[in-house]
């Protein structure tokens, strides 16, 4: 272990993913956590499982961060660089198919759709309105249904008679699948019905207008899903690639970046032992000094202030030492 690694770290709203590679890009240690609502307290975990498994021998050169709390995570570790998923996940993408034309990625909470042409994204559209078609609705629709959402693929892909259910809004996709139960379908049919509609409803909104290309690769949690995999390739007549690594592949993008960022730098980790001896917590309140109202979020090590944000005038977050009893409306 002594020729140094780079972690990339994915934190997301459903999952939380910690990626460990070499100087060549292999990974060596992937994790795929659920967040639980509790980033922080997870991410520590999944840091306090590398050091115990390799020590003071893990030497870290490079840290990424990625996913809608990649700011949060970047605080806690000491990121060497912090991007958004798209450049992320397009990053892992070319990484192990350079030739790649389009991402699908589908998560717990959201999805997203990226063309890349001569290996840089050249257009990409995000859907984190509705959650239909995400893996927290299918978890949910597979609850309902008494199927461990692990056997939800296999059991779909069995349909030969698969229903037409409405997949533009989640509440009128779980009340058709309601109605179809009722009305004495097969339940394999109903869940391969379902795959379809959510393909479709991807494919109008996220895709409209946009030239699918192949390679096309399907990545995030859902992909694990076999069904739909299967719902896309029958609606766009074409095969679609699973990379092994599908649901870290934002964590994998943004470590291969800290490796490029940190080439004879000094990585700004904190180390293992000073983030898992932390005590990290947030704190939050509303300003009142204008009609914008923000809520402003403080950022503490150990008790003592780290960072703000959230103000749009950056009173806060420009100046750690402004103090809240500064502001005259509270």
């Amino acid at each position: 272990m002594k020729e140094g690694f780079f972690l990339g770290i994915d934190i997301g709203s459903v999952s939380t993913n910690v990626v460990l590679i070499d100087k060549n890009g292999g990974v060596i240690e992937n994790m795929y956590l659920r967040t639980q609502g509790k980033p922080i307290e997870v991410l520590q975990k999944a840091l306090a499982t590398l050091y115990e498994k390799y020590g003071d021998s893990l030497r870290i050169k490079g840290v990424g961060t990625t996913g809608s709390g990649r700011h949060l995570a970047s605080l806690v570790v000491g990121a060497d660089i912090v991007k958004n998923e798209i450049t992320a996940h397009a990053k892992a993408a070319i990484y192990f198919v350079p030739d790649v034309r389009t991402i699908i990625e589908i998560g717990g909470q959201d999805s997203k759709i990226i063309l890349i042409k001569d290996r840089i994204v050249i257009d990409f559209a995000m859907n984190t309105i509705c959650a239909a078609g995400t893996g927290s609705f299918l978890d949910r629709q597979a609850e309902r249904l008494n199927i461990p959402i692990e056997k939800f693929g296999e059991t779909a892909i069995k349909s030969q008679n698969p229903v037409r259910i409405a997949g533009r809004c989640a509440v009128f996709a779980e009340s058709d699948m309601i109605h179809k139960q009722q009305l004495g379908h097969r339940c394999e049919d109903i869940l391969f019905g379902l795959c379809l509609a959510l393909a479709r409803n991807y494919l109008t909104n996220l895709a409209k207008g946009k030239n699918l290309e192949n390679p096309i690769l399907f990545q995030g949690g859902v992909a694990a899903n076999i069904a739909m995999k299967k719902a896309f390739e029958q609606l766009l007549g074409t095969q679609i690639i699973v990379p092994k690594f599908y649901n870290v592949m934002g964590a994998i993008g943004i470590a291969l970046l800290a490796k490029e960022r940190t080439k004879g730098l000094i990585t700004k980790f904190r180390g293992f032992e000073n983030i898992n001896g932390c005590k990290f917590e947030t704190k939050g309140f509303e300003c009142h000094d204008c009609s914008n109202y923000c809520e402003v979020v403080g950022f503490y090590s150990n008790g003592s202030l780290v960072a703000r944000w959230g103000d749009r005038c950056q009173k806060y977050s420009s100046n750690r030492n402004y103090h809240i009893e500064n502001s005259k409306n509270l």
